[in-house]
């Protein structure tokens, strides 16, 4: 009882840490291509000239 104890707690706060991970690396990606955009408009969609 005491290691499914310990698993399902380890579980639970993964379960939470998750939504928070998954905004922060859409933000981190988000500002990245944003930032880039805004300096290089041209190269993302058109990388040949």
């Amino acid at each position: 009882m005491q290691k499914s104890d310990k698993q399902k707690e380890s579980f639970l706060r993964y379960l939470s840490l998750a939504p928070v991970l998954g905004v922060i690396a859409i933000s981190i990606a988000f500002s990245t291509w944003a930032i880039f955009n805004y300096f290089f408009p041209d190269l993302l969609f058109h990388p040949m000239p």
